[in-house]
């Protein structure tokens, strides 16, 4: 019979496609990693990985059988961390995944109150982008993530927490150009900071602006809303800011926020975990928290 080490073994090494690093990675000699494949293989009737001088690939068979090796291990995970739970809601270990533009404007309102609400709550913060926390949620690493819809991904499930309006960020110098609330229709004219690739704000900014031109926005970029924000002090542009940041990213200074009329620009964040779950009260006690928090 296969074993759950088998299947352990079978996902690094069609995630990392080397032997070596595979072992590595499990802690395991390589060919301690070789036998438990090929043990695999021969239970199953058939090769999973194609090997040659240049390096391992899965072959169809091996492709198929990753995907419902991830669902697998996932459902593990999740009986792994009901181990954890214990009797009680909220106790025991939740691994939360959050985005860059929530994470460190959320966290410390958060993790005081759920430590005196739920002592007994032990809090593992993940910080990525959508895609990312996504495909941790489908591979088992994390419990649930705080993300910005839309997600296009009929495998997750979410609650709403709350709507995230949107103001727009300009130098403290340059307040005088603008009238407030500021017409929607004007922001495409302006010059935008922009996230990096990879960052749902950066989607839902150039769509809020219709900025389809890269002659409409600065051929600037940061991972973090913090570094941009201290771009537009400099002058160097202007940005869309959510509620949730405005009061830790206007301490520093030498920004003006000011809102944006009607249609009142924002994003929805929600909390999304995999529908198969067998912590859904957990997660639903956990959006919950998270929305006295956020109101």
């Amino acid at each position: 019979m296969m074993t759950m080490r088998q299947l352990r073994y079978f996902q690094a090494l069609s995630e990392t496609l080397h032997f070596g690093n595979a072992a590595r990675q499990l802690n395991i000699s390589q060919p301690a990693l070789s036998t438990q494949i090929a043990q695999m293989e021969s239970y199953l009737g058939t090769e999973l990985f194609s090997r040659a001088a240049s390096g391992v690939t899965l072959t169809a068979d091996g492709n198929f059988i990753a995907g419902r090796v991830r669902r697998i291990l996932a459902d593990v995970a999740d009986l792994e961390s009901l181990a954890d739970r214990g009797a009680s809601i909220l106790s025991g270990r939740l691994r939360v995944g959050m985005i860059a533009t929530v994470a460190p404007y959320l966290l410390p309102k958060l993790l005081p109150i759920a430590a005196q609400q739920f002592p007994d709550l032990d809090c593992e913060i993940r910080e990525s982008v959508t895609d990312r926390l996504v495909a941790d949620l489908h591979d088992g690493d994390i419990d649930c993530a705080i993300v910005a819809l839309p997600i296009d991904d009929a495998r997750i499930a979410t609650v709403p927490l709350v709507e995230d309006v949107f103001s727009l960020a300009i130098p403290m110098s340059e307040i005088g150009r603008f009238r407030s609330p500021v017409p929607p229709q004007l922001l495409a004219s302006e010059r935008m900071i922009l996230l990096e690739e990879g960052h749902c704000m950066r989607s839902q900014a150039l769509e809020i602006c219709a900025v389809t031109d890269r002659h409409n926005r600065a051929r600037l970029g940061a991972t973090s809303l913090t570094t941009i924000l201290r771009m537009v002090a400099g002058g160097l542009g202007t940005t869309l800011i959510p509620s949730i940041a405005i009061d830790d990213e206007t301490r520093a200074g030498g920004i003006a926020i000011l809102p944006i009329a009607a249609p009142v620009p924002s994003r929805h964040l929600v909390l999304a975990f995999r529908p198969t779950t067998i912590r859904a009260a957990d997660i639903s006690a956990f959006a919950e928290l998270i929305r006295q928090v956020l109101q």
